[in-house]
């Protein structure tokens, strides 16, 4: 009964759903999703302290496919009290813990936080981009926006209008809508900010790296890459050559190899069915 709320904008009607909640069941999974519930259900009526509180005990609470939804529900959180750093932290690991168990209801949501925060931070192409993957991923699954959330995509949307003009817009939003789910997934990746990795070898490569690899792969060239992840030949370039000194090659011949020889070498370590 609260998410349908929540589905139709009843914010109010969806926390009186959730304090009825515990005493109706007390399996784990089922407390994890009224946490979650219940801190969208507050956030959407004003409350930022009670949504922050069960936002935080879903998070610590659990794990998987929940955590997925308790790590975005934190992120939105973040964002309405203005903490943007937190909010891209938990964007970014329920974005990661999302990919892993393919909890994919959840993907659009996450890559609208995503959105948001690039939005704020002047990167409108990118935040552009997102919002037209996140579209794209919702409509080829069946999903729609929960109603609660309508208002504040709106305005984000519109402030990406004013800023890129009509034109722009519309080719940024464009192409994100053009993007799989697994493209979406690695674009909003290559905005996290960098950690710590090994100087050599393919732990050391930036997931930005990875992908130039990958495309390299499958036998594009640079120009092709370069459209492809929304970058100039240049930067690709760029790539390439940080690639070659990490990974001890020097040529894109050696480098598909090396790139085909690794993923050989990682199925081989998946167990088989």
């Amino acid at each position: 009964m609260a998410g349908a709320a929540l589905a139709a904008g009843d914010a109010a009607t969806a926390q009186d759903a959730c304090e009825a909640w515990p005493k109706l069941s007390t399996l784990s999974q089922t407390t994890a999703m009224w946490r979650v519930l219940s801190a969208w259900a507050t956030l959407a009526t004003g409350d930022l302290v009670a949504a922050r509180c069960w936002a935080d005990e879903a998070v610590t609470g659990t794990t998987g496919y929940f955590l997925t939804a308790a790590l975005l529900a934190r992120a939105q959180v973040a964002i309405a009290q203005g903490e943007s750093q937190q909010g891209e932290r938990d964007a970014h690991d329920a974005l990661a813990c999302a990919a892993e168990v393919e909890a994919y209801l959840h993907i659009p949501d996450i890559l609208e936080c995503l959105a948001r925060l690039a939005g704020a931070a002047d990167r409108h192409r990118e935040a552009t981009r997102l919002f037209g993957a996140a579209r794209a991923v919702r409509e080829r699954r069946g999903a729609v926006r929960l109603k609660i959330w309508d208002a504040g995509y709106q305005i984000a949307v519109a402030a990406l209008r004013d800023a890129l003009g009509e034109n722009d817009f519309e080719s940024a939003y464009a192409e994100g809508a053009a993007l799989s789910v697994e493209e979406a997934i690695a674009y909003a990746q290559r905005g996290r900010g960098e950690r710590k990795r090994a100087a050599t070898g393919w732990g050391a490569l930036t997931p930005a790296e990875r992908d130039v690899v990958r495309l390299v792969s499958e036998g594009l060239g640079n120009k092709d890459i370069a459209t492809r992840l929304f970058v100039s030949p240049r930067t690709v370039q760029t790539h390439l050559t940080h690639v070659y000194a990490k990974l001890s090659v020097t040529s894109r011949m050696q480098l598909a190899h090396e790139a085909a020889r690794q993923h050989g070498h990682l199925d081989a370590d998946q167990p088989q069915p």
